[in-house]
């Protein structure tokens, strides 16, 4: 399971012109689950994003997480974030997990998230054209792998 993280001031999902989501601050999480994905991969993504110190504390150090830095969060399906662009121009997406797999993963993700942070979190739509609005914060973007743990 791969997941994109960034420190947003605001995030908003439009599906077809109506705003289907948004947040004030807090982080947007694009997930895109692999075949080979399991719930072991969920549960430690879904810890880590929630224990992320990236917030800035009085100090000015990022050494708040979402949670204390009183933030929201956004959870975004996104399959394209298990292309695979190895050989050619053209991004492969063998690795991208079927519909039958990845929406039950992406909905157990996502409620894993929420209970970790006692929040309701808001979402896109899975499988829509979304159009997704930020206002990223620093900017800091973060890129996580559960298959790469080091």
């Amino acid at each position: 399971m791969r997941v994109l993280i960034q420190r947003v001031k605001s995030a908003s999902v439009t599906i077809g012109g109506e705003l289907r989501s948004q947040i004030g601050a807090g982080l947007l999480v694009f997930v895109g689950v692999g075949t080979d994905d399991t719930d072991e991969d969920l549960e430690y993504l879904a810890g880590k994003i929630v224990r992320l110190r990236i917030f800035d504390d009085r100090q000015g150090v990022m050494n708040l997480d979402v949670r204390q830095a009183g933030g929201q969060v956004l959870v975004v399906s996104q399959f394209t974030l298990q292309a695979s662009t190895r050989k050619g121009n053209r991004p492969s997406y063998i690795r991208a997990a079927p519909e039958a797999v990845s929406r039950p993963m992406y909905g157990r993700f996502t409620a894993r998230v929420a209970e970790l942070l006692e929040q309701e979190v808001p979402t896109g739509e899975f499988g829509a054209d979304m159009q997704v609005a930020l206002v990223n914060d620093g900017p800091v973007t973060i890129w996580m792998d559960s298959k790469d743990k080091d």
